[in-house]
């Protein structure tokens, strides 16, 4: 009876070590599962309005937006004001009063005091005719899962044929591009380089792919982060190789970068593939999530867990999208875009694929941007952007 009595509180100590392990275990797992349905949730990922406008005025005669002051409020550039009921473009601050940031308004009109709105990248709504002037189709590119959306902008010798009727026909022997969006975002963000790439010629196909408004769903719903929606951009490249192109240029922002990494490296078609545009892209997820772990103020030890289950959620394979161990088979002249003030996906994954470039055979010009936030470097430094981008490709499609 002694010894039994001795073993009941060993037994105790056992249960609540053992209880304790379950629970952390659990909280663990459950800060897994949380981060993971922030990352693949295709509703999650479409950007809020984190910002808040404070009407309309005028600084020295310049009509301009009011906002509360905050980072987003202070960026520089040129950047699109979206709010639920409207869009302005606004240009650069022309006073910050400590509580408030007074920002050039450059179109349209200011919202209503307390709105909630979001400094978009993306500059422009509408479509390339409204947006930047040029004429265009709607196209429906087939894709595995079925047709996908798209905005056909003809080169400029070529009249776009009228919705509905005759399907886009590129010049003999063309090179056309295809633009890849981001996580959460939409054709909109190609409209940046639209002009450059038609003042250069090139018939241009911006495109959606799985999840897209408009485009097919995913068989599980999630986003894959480029493991899948390669397939679809690669469908894009075929309809543009079946439409009259010879070759492809792609041009892939943040987590399109990702997608057209992931077409070079496992598509048939990447042979087609005569140049790429990366801006911001990610190139290594493990990096990308550790900083945005950064960011919520998780521990970094939980990066590997969120992966883990993101992974297992949506059979990602995160090892074979890291760009430097694991380059793309095929690797063409890239000119490769980063902001050095990037807290979305660090301009480090950017700096450290243009250090291996030599190592991996790989032609790449490198372009960073002082003072670019996340896919904000056209919006800095328009010119530049402009110039480096046309001289890049100017080279190359001539060939």
């Amino acid at each position: 009876m002694r010894t039994d009595r001795r073993r009941h509180p060993v037994c105790a100590v056992l249960i609540a070590v053992l209880t304790v392990l379950v629970v952390a275990v659990a909280g663990v797992a459950g800060v897994g599962w949380y981060y993971s349905d922030q990352l693949l949730d295709p509703a999650k990922a479409r950007p809020g309005f984190p910002d808040t406008a404070l009407g309309g005025a005028e600084d020295g005669g310049t009509p301009v937006v009011l906002l509360a002051r905050s980072a987003n409020a202070l960026r520089p550039g040129t950047w699109g004001l979206i709010w639920r009921d409207g869009a302005a473009r606004v240009g650069a601050v022309v006073r910050d009063s400590g509580d408030r940031v007074a920002r050039r308004l450059l179109d349209g009109g200011a919202p209503p005091a307390g709105t909630r709105v979001r400094l978009d990248p993306g500059v422009w709504g509408g479509d390339p005719r409204t947006a930047v002037g040029l004429d265009f189709q709607d196209v429906m590119v087939p894709t595995e899962l079925g047709p996908a959306p798209a905005w056909y902008v003809p080169a400029p010798s070529i009249p776009a044929a009228p919705t509905g009727q005759a399907a886009p026909t590129g010049q003999p022997g063309a090179t056309w591009a295809v633009t890849v969006h981001g996580r959460g975002g939409s054709r909109l963000e190609g409209l940046r380089v639209l002009p450059t790439l038609h003042r250069l010629g090139l018939p241009v196909l911006d495109v959606t792919y799985r999840n897209d408004d408009g485009a097919p769903r995913s068989p599980d719903g999630l986003l894959h982060l480029g493991d899948s929606e390669w397939r679809d951009v690669a469908s894009a490249v075929r309809y543009a190789l079946d439409h009259g192109a010879r070759r492809v240029v792609l041009c892939g922002w943040s987590m399109g970068g990702a997608v057209v990494e992931q077409v070079l490296a496992r598509s048939e078609l990447a042979g087609s593939v005569t140049a790429v545009v990366l801006d911001a892209p990610v190139s290594s997820w493990s990096k990308t999530l550790a900083l945005q772990a950064r960011n919520r103020r998780l521990p970094g030890a939980l990066t590997p867990v969120a992966m883990a289950v993101s992974g297992w959620r949506g059979g990602i394979d995160f090892g074979r999208m890291e760009l430097v161990e694991h380059p793309p088979a095929v690797r063409p002249p890239t000119l490769l875009i980063h902001g050095d003030a990037d807290t979305t996906v660090p301009v480090t994954e950017s700096r450290d694929l243009v250090a291996a470039a030599g190592r991996l055979h790989w032609p790449i010009r490198y372009l960073e941007v002082p003072g670019a936030e996340h896919t904000a470097a056209w919006n800095v430094d328009a010119a530049k952007y402009e110039a480096v981008l046309t001289d890049f490709l100017g080279g190359l499609i001539k060939r």
